[in-house]
């Protein structure tokens, strides 16, 4: 199993990359371990981690305040919280099935 995605109970623990200032927001695979997601948001006064919160809970379909930064703040390695997901993305879930093999 990847390193970058955990169970922990109900909840996932993420390690992730942060390319901010992208053209789009998407997950563009795995950088160093890490699940490397790009955002459009500028890595100016705290926009880019509101905006990585947002892009996570709506991928995982939780709301935005399930979703926590538990390490990283000011860094572009971070590890996320997501409380109560359900699921795992299909961006997400391709590349677990990818690394298995």
């Amino acid at each position: 199993m990847s390193t970058f995605i955990r169970w922990q109970n109900e909840d996932i623990l993420l390690d992730c990359y942060i390319q901010p200032g992208a053209k789009k927001d998407e997950i563009s695979g795995l950088f160093n371990e890490r699940l490397k997601i790009r955002i459009t948001a500028p890595p100016v006064d705290n926009k880019a981690n509101k905006h990585l919160l947002r892009f996570v809970a709506k991928l995982f379909a939780v709301s935005p305040s399930r979703v926590s930064l538990l390490k990283g703040d000011t860094q572009r390695n971070k590890r996320l919280l997501v409380s109560g997901a359900k699921h795992i993305p299909p961006a997400i879930q391709s590349l677990l099935d990818e690394n298995a093999n």
